[in-house]
């Protein structure tokens, strides 16, 4: 353990072997850091907050501050940030709410670049990047392996599947479906993510599943519920498309991002990523 003479850390924090608390950081009473953890200068870490192994967090960041919600009542609410995940300036991220369950949870190798913002009750899964100055809503979930681009912004309550792609500047107020790739200051759907889903090893006959049910659930004349039940019956068995189906199925507050005339149709092979 190594910590600057101009750190302040306070009584009561739980710092593992291992950790690097650089010059001017902050740590309040009630966080833990997990061996490996290194601040790099800079930083403050406050509330209920516990920080993963091998983290590493750049100056100005600002982690476990009450959520900017004004229903808070002040509770002892968490935030969870998983191990090797890169923090970059000026992060900040926020704790839960008392209504939202208490609890704004990060995963595993994730990098959130430069003013990214994680707010009160998101779940944040593993392997997510959020470049510079994306915003996440309060009671955001993003899934795994997902790409939020420069300056996104995603209303509360949304739900990004898994394997997402949202170009930068995408505003999103709707639900994003696995593997879905996201365009425009009004995002809307244009196809799918076939770059990250190449990237992690999809076969080529996955990826034909996944574009003939995109276009039986979008581009088909049928209502939309109807084309949800015949792609399930279709693709049964296939787990990416019924990863999709059942992210469908599942529902949540916010409505579903589909494509748009507006928009041109395609996916990452024919936009740059």
């Amino acid at each position: 353990m190594a910590i600057d003479a101009t750190a302040r850390v306070a009584d009561g924090a739980r710092i593992a072997e291992g950790v690097e608390i650089g010059p001017y950081c902050l740590v309040g009473p009630q966080v833990e850091f997990k061996s490996g953890v290194r601040l790099i200068g800079h930083v403050s870490v406050t509330g209920v907050t516990a920080v993963g192994e091998g983290t590493v967090v750049y100056p100005f960041a600002s982690l476990g501050t009450p959520p900017q919600s004004a229903n808070y009542r002040g509770g002892p609410t968490r935030l969870v940030i998983g191990a090797r995940c890169e923090v970059r300036e000026a992060v900040t991220m926020n704790t839960g709410t008392e209504d939202g369950g208490g609890l704004t949870s990060v995963g595993e190798r994730c990098l959130f670049m430069v003013g990214a913002h994680v707010g009160h009750d998101c779940v944040v899964g593993n392997d997510i990047t959020l470049a510079n100055n994306v915003v996440l809503g309060g009671h955001v979930s993003v899934g795994d392996h997902s790409f939020l681009g420069g300056h996104c912004a995603v209303h509360q309550f949304v739900r990004i599947g898994e394997g997402v792609m949202l170009a930068g500047m995408a505003a999103a107020r709707e639900d994003v479906i696995p593997f879905g790739y996201g365009l425009g200051t009004a995002a809307a759907l244009v196809g799918l993510n076939i770059v990250g889903l190449r990237r992690r090893g999809a076969t080529k006959e996955q990826i034909h599943k996944l574009r003939r049910a995109y276009r039986g659930l979008f581009l088909s004349k049928r209502l939309f519920a109807d084309s949800v039940e015949a792609v399930a019956v279709e693709f049964a068995g296939d787990p990416l498309v019924e990863k999709v189906v059942a992210f469908i199925r599942a529902g949540g507050k916010r409505s579903l991002m589909r494509p748009s005339p507006e928009q041109p149709a395609g996916d990452t092979d024919d936009y740059a990523s």
